[in-house]
């Protein structure tokens, strides 16, 4: 099960804003996006809203992200800004990780019209992970009726299932309509997070691995889960930064600790790329690699925050090099996967995004 995981920290944290509370002192605030620095002129176009409930993409007010509107991937860090410039030479598909965490919360999918839920996905994974592709790129990401948090740690596994395949059923539907409408036979990356990891490797089987559009794919960085090396039959891994149309992945823990009791039954080898040096290998990255995460003040990188090293099936990294980091006594760093190597990620993004091109 991809996110039995996560039962550890329902079983833990009773209210998971707690978790995001504590995080927002040395990491991000999902909430909280006041400090960005937005680089966009295009105009927020919202129409119609869809009676059913059901997204309906040719309307943009169901893209957390697009090209066509002013969002918060189109956010930049301060000191990325001097050499900033904007060519967008392929398009990003990017799907966000759960929102809809709300305990309380009886559903088991999402209300794509939710206003809150919506402001926890821009102002948390469109700001903070999304926006580290935007240099070189044009960036979609479809809002869909995701399944609720509890779909990960439920017995019921028929309706948690069943809430997966609805929250697929939108993402496709998005994808298709990229395909038809907005792609024009442009170069793809495949990007995503958590739940979104879930639905892009369902999406890279359907319509890359083995298929004409594979030929288009730049890389896809589908990150937070365990994907194993023989996930796909056509599709390998990254295991060096001089390869393109494979996979980027890896988890996040503090050095030092094994992961919860699952990691170790895992009977497969997942992707594990290091993401200072982008190599698939089990050698110290020092912190000095690490050209900048992304902290709580989105408004610029915090250089040399954490070290690195693939250890088993998941990533090692030191504790944030950050004040108050003492206060972190969680070990899993799930929920920053993306901003701790932003730099990193966003350096990497252009240079496979240069390769394809040269190939």
């Amino acid at each position: 099960m991809f996110y039995f995981f996560l039962k550890n920290y329902i079983l833990q944290i009773k209210n998971l804003s707690m978790l995001g509370m504590l995080l927002s002192i040395v990491l991000l605030q999902a909430c909280s996006g006041s400090s960005a620095v937005v680089n966009s002129n295009n105009p927020v176009i919202d129409t119609v809203r869809s009676i059913s409930g059901v997204p309906n993409y040719s309307n943009l007010y169901y893209w957390a992200a697009h090209p066509w509107k002013k969002d918060l991937s189109d956010s930049i860090p301060k000191s990325l800004q001097k050499n900033y410039v904007k060519d967008s030479l392929a398009d990003v598909f990017f799907i966000h990780p759960t929102t809809l965490t709300n305990a309380s919360d009886q559903s088991w999918n999402a209300n794509v019209d939710d206003a809150i839920t919506n402001a926890k996905t821009d102002y948390g994974s469109i700001l903070y992970q999304a926006s580290v592709f935007n240099e070189k790129t044009r960036v979609f990401a479809p809002r869909y009726r995701q399944a609720h948090l509890r779909a990960f740690s439920t017995l019921n596994r028929t309706k948690a299932d069943s809430a997966f395949d609805i929250a697929y059923s939108d993402i496709k539907n998005a994808f298709e309509l990229y395909l038809k409408n907005y792609n024009k036979g442009r170069p793809i990356i495949i990007a995503s997070h958590s739940q979104g990891t879930l639905h892009a490797a369902r999406l890279l089987k359907e319509f890359f691995d083995g298929k004409p559009l594979q030929s288009k794919l730049v890389c896809a960085y589908i990150i937070g889960l365990p994907v194993k090396q023989n996930e796909f039959k056509n599709i390998a891994a990254c295991n060096t930064p001089g390869k393109t149309g494979c996979v980027v992945s890896w988890r996040t823990y503090e050095r030092g600790y094994e992961g919860e009791a699952y990691i170790a039954r895992e009977s497969f080898k997942s992707i594990n790329i290091n993401p200072l040096t982008f190599m698939q290998d089990t050698l110290y990255a020092a912190a000095n690699l690490n050209k900048g995460g992304i902290l709580r003040d989105f408004s610029d990188l915090t250089p040399a925050l954490v070290d690195a090293q693939v250890h088993n099936n998941i990533l090692w990294v030191s504790k944030p090099k950050v004040l108050g980091s003492n206060l972190i006594m969680m070990k899993n760093y799930h929920i920053a996967d993306y901003n701790l190597f932003y730099a990193n990620i966003a350096n990497d993004v252009k240079n496979r995004i240069a390769l394809y091109f040269k190939k």
